[in-house]
């Protein structure tokens, strides 16, 4: 009888520290559809709770279906950098592809879903943008995170376990609403898809090394009484990360949390909207179902109006 149970929790635990943490992914989706031309916005606008409420899908998905597990990451110090190929068919030519799989996918999944979602754009198929939409925003998300670009993910081999949730969970979750600024420039073209997502990729692998010396360095400044604090939920007392550390190790990583997110919104928006673009553009409005063309018109010419200002 206890199997279940430990299984459940074995999955929350892990849910918890290997993704952005639901607060962000939705955060993400939500922010990057405000960055969208105007015959995307009211589309993806009126779809928003959708894309923002399915942004976590992937991560739902992560211990139920086999081969999902590495479209979130890519352990980059297991490669030499600069010969790994960076496309599909040539990495499983020079690596075999189980070893690939071990390693994370990331860059390469991002390129196959950004051609899914073209397809559905062209196909004009509302059910199947609004699903890969959501899909490639949590994988850009992902592509982000410093921890998702290494294989001390969680800081197992250097004595830090829950840097993971710290860096990608906590931060966001304790200071973006009241302190940050996510807003950013609106959606633009990507001229080469593969290159704009290894490249997110290998920003992240750069940085992997300093979230683990700077919340080593801070954490050896901190006694665990004030590094940590605790809250009620459910009736129960839970031990979380307390603001003070949080605070201090955001201001140590020189805010690198929130360049990150807010880099992630921007590339998400990016993606949609070149996915869009390469399907020559198709109108949105005729997918919509329950709104006048009047009222349709009107919007459109509205936003319009707004976008050509910015």
């Amino acid at each position: 009888m206890k199997r279940p149970f430990l299984l459940c929790c074995f999955v929350l635990i892990s849910l918890q520290s290997f993704s952005w943490g639901f607060y962000a992914h939705r955060l993400i989706n939500f922010q990057a559809v405000f960055l969208l031309p105007p015959e995307m916005l009211f589309f993806f606008k009126h779809h928003i709770a959708w894309l923002r409420e399915h942004a976590v899908d992937p991560d739902r998905r992560r211990y139920l279906m086999p081969g999902e597990g590495p479209r979130h990451f890519i352990d980059l110090d297991h490669y030499i950098i600069d010969s790994l190929p960076r496309n599909w068919k040539a990495a499983v030519n020079k690596y075999p592809a189980d070893s690939l799989q071990a390693h994370g996918i990331v860059p390469w999944w991002l390129q196959t879903m950004q051609l899914r979602l073209t397809k559905a754009f062209r196909e004009k198929n509302a059910a199947s943008i609004l699903k890969l939409a959501a899909d490639i925003g949590h994988y850009i998300g992902d592509a982000h995170v410093p921890l998702h670009a290494c294989s001390n993910y969680d800081g197992q081999k250097t004595d830090q376990r829950g840097i993971h949730a710290l860096w990608e969970s906590a931060l966001p979750e304790l200071l973006a609403e009241e302190q940050w600024q996510l807003f950013t420039m609106r959606a633009f073209y990507i001229q080469h898809p593969a290159d704009f997502f290894w490249e997110r990729v290998l920003e992240s692998g750069r940085a992997a090394d300093t979230v683990l010396q700077v919340e080593k360095r801070l954490a050896a400044a901190f006694p665990p009484d004030a590094r940590y604090s605790f809250i009620e939920r459910n009736g129960k007392l839970q031990r979380q990360y307390s603001v003070n550390y949080v605070s201090a190790y955001h201001q140590q990583l020189n805010e690198m949390t929130e360049r990150r997110l807010k880099a992630s919104i921007q590339a998400v928006a990016a993606s949609w909207y070149t996915a869009w673009v390469n399907a020559g553009q198709p109108d949105l409005i005729q997918l919509m179902e329950g709104i006048t063309d009047t009222v349709k018109k009107r919007n459109i010419q509205l936003l319009g109006r707004f976008w050509k200002k910015d």
